[in-house]
């Protein structure tokens, strides 16, 4: 089994989540759309949440990954919300759908790996248990930024919304670097 057929099937599933909600969406709509067979959809996924699994951490991975090192907070919230601003419409079938808490789970892995690329250097003076505090918090910072703006249906502007948080918060995290090395 090819990895072309596993990709056209990712490829299939994402444009049918655009295009309605995910619990109208069936292997046999997927295998129909993009030209294989049922046995090899399943040879490739366990099932649809295993290959939305697959998929969220794929385009989050990539995400980051061309970003790089992020000098700013607003940099992690571009690399954890990547994905649903390139999906949108796919974004809020899942956020509606019987599998929200999988798709939740991967975002807050997600925020972590985003805030982890910005801390990396930032924090590696900070003593574990403070670096691992820290990261913590700007990973549930972003995690309750974006679903938030999922559940309003994405009607505000989140790139906008967190920069002014940002501005508002700024000299945060030189605040908390400055504490935890007076300690």
């Amino acid at each position: 089994m090819s990895a072309a057929a596993r990709e056209a099937i990712k490829a299939s599933f994402l444009k049918l989540l655009e295009e309605r909600p995910l619990r109208e969406i069936t292997v046999k709509d997927i295998v129909r759309d993009c030209g294989v067979n049922r046995n090899s959809f399943y040879y490739h996924f366990k099932g649809i949440p295993e290959m939305l699994v697959e998929i969220v951490m794929e385009y989050s991975a990539r995400i980051i990954a061309e970003q790089g090192p992020t000098p700013t907070l607003a940099g992690c919230l571009e690399a954890a919300a990547g994905f649903a601003l390139e999906h949108r419409q796919a974004m809020l079938h899942i956020n509606q759908s019987a599998h929200r808490e999988l798709f939740e789970q991967c975002l807050m892995d997600v925020c972590r790996r985003a805030v982890q690329n910005y801390t990396g250097v930032l924090f590696q003076t900070l003593p574990q248990e403070d670096r691992d505090v820290l990261v913590r918090f700007y990973q549930c910072e972003l995690f309750g930024q974006v679903v938030e703006w999922l559940n309003a249906g994405m009607r505000y502007d989140l790139r906008e919304q967190f920069r002014r948080l940002c501005q508002l918060g700024e000299g945060m995290t030189e605040l908390f670097l400055q504490r935890a090395m007076e300690e």
